[in-house]
């Protein structure tokens, strides 16, 4: 048996809990990804990539980066995830999986649901996690770096999930990652500017708390609407298939 075959998705019983449903396809697409190693770094190495390079392309003074740090670390988050949201559901949908996922008993809007967690978890999360190495490249100070790991905490979940929504409406066509792109970058703008936004607002000593409720608030609205929107979208690009 080929160690790289990808495993495929069971059918899921009807006596079997929405939950149980949901930890099963996080964890299929967790196996996978592990499986499919260059998947995992290419976003990873294209966020370090454009925080590195741009120093050198702009401006390496420290006045310059401090003031523009966290909108550097910001844009480059933002198209890591981007980069990486045509592997979604473009595998599963290459291989017969999608198939399965729509004909299983439980709610769609659910497994798209775990297959999003899947993706931030593996993209997202460790874009956080590299964010205080390179803040301190871009001379970001301490209570900066902090509050730009927790806006990235909350906005990146914000930006799968809207993504989700982008890669299911443009499954199956051709040149799909440039109309990902038209698509859903548009609908990042405002996370983008509330993310950069609360990071300046620490920056000049002020309050931040009205920024990352309002952040929290478009995470709440994505977790309760992005599911049902991909769901459907993806139910259109298949009977479209």
């Amino acid at each position: 048996m080929n160690a790289d075959a990808r495993p495929v998705i069971k059918p899921i019983r009807n006596g079997v809990g929405a939950f149980a449903a949901m930890k099963a396809v996080f964890a299929r697409d967790l196996k996978v990804a592990f499986r499919q190693k260059q998947d995992l770094l290419n976003p990873l190495l294209f966020f370090v990539m454009v925080v590195s390079l741009f120093p050198l392309g702009v401006s390496p003074e420290v006045s310059f980066l401090r003031e523009a740090g966290a909108g550097i670390l910001w844009v480059a988050a933002l198209l890591s995830v981007l980069l990486s949201l045509d592997h979604l559901f473009r595998h599963d949908f290459d291989d017969g999986t999608l198939e399965q996922l729509v004909l299983q008993p439980q709610p769609l809007f659910l497994l798209v649901l775990a297959k999003t967690l899947a993706h931030w978890m593996l993209t997202g999360l460790p874009l956080v996690l590299l964010t205080p190495v390179l803040g301190v490249m871009v001379h970001q100070e301490g209570n900066s770096i902090a509050v730009l790991c927790l806006t990235l905490l909350i906005g990146t979940p914000v930006l799968s999930l809207i993504g989700a929504i982008g890669a299911a409406l443009t499954l199956g066509l051709r040149s799909a990652g440039v109309l990902l792109s038209l698509l859903i970058i548009p609908l990042y703008i405002p996370v983008l500017i509330f993310g950069t936004g609360t990071v300046a607002a620490a920056a000049d000593g002020a309050s931040v708390g009205a920024y990352v409720a309002l952040m929290a608030a478009f995470l709440v609205l994505a977790v309760t609407l992005a599911p049902f929107a991909a769901a459907a979208a993806l139910r259109i690009s298949l009977s479209n298939g």
